[in-house]
């Protein structure tokens, strides 16, 4: 897309609702972040509501806007206009884009976070070209998304795909979804730090600092420190790694046995250490692939648009909107609103 065609498009806003924090960004129709503003998250519905709409209108204030898509770790009905459910957040089966579309006077629309990554990772980064492309973020737990020919594929429900809780382990580690082995039990930041864990109690002596700071405190311990310890080189932390990495593998191996895709990015907080894992990740991918050396094997790449690419893609989405029959706003909102 040209930039002078992509100028014409109407701004829109994306924003990443997340449990801790809230991140609002303008973004243009080359997927371009104009400006951002960010607030804590409130933790009642109509606090958060209320927050949402100061975002906007603050934005609103400095550009003109057509369109608002929020992007949720959750459950988001058929239509896009309601949360079912959202672990972190304090909506439940609430019509938040009607509720919030109604106060802005703007056409609203919700995504699935990980849809929406997968959005602007296919309109503007690392699945750029994928025909039919799996994005898995890796972050507390696992997120994920399926674009089939182009099209987010959502599934009867609007819940599609849960890649994070299929069962890779029977009988094994606790999940909060209420099931027993997750995928994302054996392979996230939490489970990192789980592995860690584990590792040290059989020998605590391979890793002295590790082992201080689980003495000191046990549930201390995350992905993100035991990442860093890989980095310096900890005995402990490169096992972690290397077990996640094995785990990571095998997981995509499944997910490429019943979608082969063509193209996997891996997105999510723990992707920036891509360079400790990614490799044997390829590597145990390629021999637990059904079929193996007997068919293609999946491009995996790492995001391009990082922790953007929420915003970006649910921005995105509610351009779209804005070109379905009776959805056009009548005036953009601007400063004065």
């Amino acid at each position: 897309m040209t930039h002078q065609v992509a100028a014409a498009l109407p701004l829109t806003v994306g924003i990443d609702v997340g449990g801790t924090n809230i991140r609002a960004s303008v973004v243009d129709g080359d997927g371009e972040v104009l400006d951002t503003v960010q607030s804590p998250t409130p933790h009642s519905a109509r606090a958060l509501e209320d927050a949402l709409d100061r975002a906007v209108r603050e934005l609103c204030r400095r550009h003109p806007i057509g369109a608002v898509g929020l992007a949720v770790a959750g459950f988001i009905n058929g239509d896009r206009s309601s949360v079912r459910f959202a672990p972190h957040l304090p909506w439940q089966d609430a019509p938040v884009a009607a509720r919030l579309g109604e106060r802005l006077e703007l056409p609203v629309i919700l995504e699935h976070d990980a849809n929406a990554a997968a959005w602007a990772e296919y309109r503007f980064g690392a699945a750029a070209g994928g025909h039919n492309v799996v994005l898995v973020a890796i972050g507390t737990g696992i997120g994920a998304a399926l674009l089939i020919e182009g099209k987010l594929y959502r599934g009867s429900h609007g819940v599609a795909p849960e890649l994070g809780h299929l069962q890779v382990v029977p009988q094994g580690r606790v999940c909060p979804c209420g099931k027993h082995g997750c995928w994302e039990r054996y392979c996230s930041g939490t489970a990192l730090a789980d592995t860690a864990v584990e590792l040290l109690a059989t020998d605590p002596a391979r890793s002295t600092v590790l082992a201080r700071e689980v003495y000191r405190d046990p549930g201390s311990l995350t992905g993100r420190r035991v990442a860093g310890a890989a980095q310096d080189g900890d005995p402990v932390a490169l096992a972690a790694m290397a077990d996640f990495a094995r785990w990571l593998g095998l997981g995509l191996a499944f997910v490429s046995d019943i979608f082969d895709p063509d193209l996997i990015v891996i997105a999510g907080g723990v992707s920036s250490s891509a360079p400790l894992f990614l490799d044997e990740a390829r590597e145990e991918y390629a021999r637990a692939l059904t079929g193996a050396g007997h068919r293609p094997l999946a491009r995996i790449r790492t995001t391009q648009l990082g922790e953007a690419a929420g915003m970006i893609g649910a921005a995105e989405l509610a351009r779209a909107v804005l070109d379905e029959p009776g959805r056009r706003p009548s005036r953009v909102a601007r400063s004065g609103r």
